[in-house]
């Protein structure tokens, strides 16, 4: 799903009561990580809930990564699902290309999740960017 189908959907929700939901179901939906992958190596900081993020080399071509994640949080672990629908299955260069604060703000989260869960996406954006760039080298 690229961002404008995402904001499309954000709009149909209506309230933001609907759409947290709608996160929380997204994140509901997150593909298990396996056990071994929740190690300190993995995890994000910055974020005040516990989220960790793992990602694989799909060889192509063209090389594309995908990601895997997870979080204690409810709600973040829908941002989580919101991040890999924009940067899952790309390829590293489209990852760096990628706006990802102004998709952000296009669904409207900017806005409407607090400073400390926002300050959270960032640190999982830089994180999925350190990744895209090493295997961009």
């Amino acid at each position: 799903m690229n961002v404008d189908e995402l904001a499309e959907t954000f709009e149909m929700l209506g309230d933001w009561e609907e759409r947290y939901r709608y996160l929380i179901e997204l994140g509901r939906k997150l593909p298990p990580m396996p056990d071994g992958a929740h190690v300190d190596a993995n995890k994000v900081r910055g974020c005040m809930s516990q989220v960790w993020l793992t990602h694989e080399v799909r060889p192509g071509p063209p090389k594309t990564l995908e990601f895997r994640g997870d979080s204690d949080a409810h709600i973040v672990k829908g941002l989580i699902a919101v991040l890999f629908m924009l940067t899952s299955g790309k390829t590293p260069q489209q990852i760096l290309a990628l706006d990802i604060g102004n998709a952000f703000e296009r669904l409207g989260l900017e806005s409407n999740i607090s400073m400390n869960r926002r300050n959270g996406f960032y640190a999982m954006v830089e994180r999925i960017r350190q990744m895209a760039a090493a295997e961009a080298a």
